[in-house]
């Protein structure tokens, strides 16, 4: 019963993972500008930084 419990939730995770946009990518991008400030995490503020705002024009 436990290990089928387990199972669920490593997959529902899994699942809900793979929706998320890559970051750096625009669409991640957006994502963050949507999101309220308060809740990035620091290592979601650096990467915002580096791949949003000192984004280098190709």
């Amino acid at each position: 019963m436990k290990k089928s419990f387990y199972l669920t939730v490593l997959l529902s995770g899994l699942i809900l993972g793979g929706c998320s946009a890559e970051v750096g990518s625009q669409a991640w991008c957006e994502e963050m500008d949507q999101k309220p400030k308060g809740e990035w995490s620091a290592n979601e503020a650096k990467s915002y930084a580096e791949n949003c705002i000192f984004r280098s024009k190709e």
